[in-house]
């Protein structure tokens, strides 16, 4: 089978599951998981970091992330596009009692800095306290570059916000623009990055930053229900990932300009350029069912929809693209 659907549907290598079964364990909540303990320094080490915190899930991190953050009737400027604002079920309203301000992201990924300052509310007890700014790296498939990061890290700090950085696929935004991770997001005063994405973990996030915010969001972690007793089992997948498959998301990129070129030549088709990971493709409304029943004949799993999102990861090679490709092809041959 070709998945398509996400890098979230990777399975672990049999050396990831080799490190699994051999790693020590211990008690996490305790503090006493030495593999936990391990996968936490190698990734504030990684980072530049203070401290690091290993999370079951992206939208944990994210949320205790913004619980560390902000108080109740506090506020976060974030984009209308960005996964904590969309995408994690209003965990920060509903349980953090933090107001969102969404703001229109611009068409690569950036929020317009003067939309930010505009957003900054006035210290008045009218309004929600501007406590924190939220971005994130890849967004869409999309790198924010370090450029771009500076100068909002800095409208911030001239502002009085905190930073955190939704870095799920942060790596992919490293690999593309050739910079450690550490570079990539230094200033941010927290980041959360998956290691169940084109990491190949089966599960695991890591939240990196001052050792204060840290402490608060293990705090936060134990009541959001995210505290493991042997998470070294899944710790010792993370610490795998991100000693051996790292560099080799450079791979994933290729495939994706492998899998956006082939299917550029069907014409009725409509592909974005994609810059790591992710191929969006605009399919005629018409043809989006019929097509997704073709692909699954073919082995070809995907999420169609009138703009459809193709994600490449380590479980696709060169040849599965290829495939994919084909079996588009010889849909839109017969139609």
């Amino acid at each position: 089978m070709i998945d398509l659907r996400s890098d979230t549907v990777t399975r672990p290598t049999p050396a990831m599951r080799d490190a699994m079964l051999s790693a020590p364990l211990g008690d996490d909540v305790f503090g006493d998981d030495p593999t936990v303990n391990r996968l936490e320094a190698r990734a504030a080490a990684l980072f530049g970091m203070e401290a690091a915190l290993f999370l079951p899930t992206g939208t944990q991190s994210n949320l205790a992330a913004l619980m560390a953050h902000c108080q109740r009737g506090d506020e976060y400027i974030v984009g209308q596009d960005a996964h904590t604002y969309r995408y994690e079920g209003g965990g920060a309203a509903v349980l953090g009692s933090i107001q969102p301000q969404p703001l229109a992201n611009q068409p690569d990924g950036s929020l317009a800095l003067a939309d930010i300052e505009a957003a900054i509310k006035p210290d008045d007890s009218h309004f929600a306290r501007t406590r924190l700014l939220a971005l994130e790296n890849t967004i869409g498939g999309k790198v924010l570059a370090r450029a771009y990061l500076e100068d909002a890290l800095a409208l911030a700090a001239r502002r009085g916000l905190a930073t955190h950085l939704d870095g799920a696929r942060v790596f992919n935004a490293a690999v593309r623009l050739g910079m450690p991770v550490a570079d990539l997001c230094r200033g941010f005063d927290t980041v959360s990055a998956c290691l169940s994405k084109g990491l190949g973990a089966p599960a695991g996030t890591v939240l990196v930053g001052r050792r204060d915010l840290v402490a608060a969001a293990r705090r936060w972690r134990k009541m959001l229900g995210g505290g493991m007793r042997q998470a070294g089992v899944l710790a010792a997948a993370g610490l795998h990932a991100l000693e051996h498959n790292v560099d080799r998301l450079a791979l994933d990129h290729d495939n994706a300009q492998r899998l956006a070129a082939g299917l550029a030549r069907i014409a009725a088709l409509e592909v974005e350029a994609p810059q790591t990971n992710m191929v969006f493709v605009r399919i005629p409304p018409a043809h989006v069912a019929p097509l997704k029943a073709h692909l699954d004949v073919r082995g070809v799993t995907t999420l169609l929809g009138p703009r459809a999102r193709l994600v490449t990861h380590l479980d696709v090679d060169a040849a599965g693209i290829d495939a994919a490709v084909a079996a588009f092809a010889d849909y839109f041959a017969r139609s």
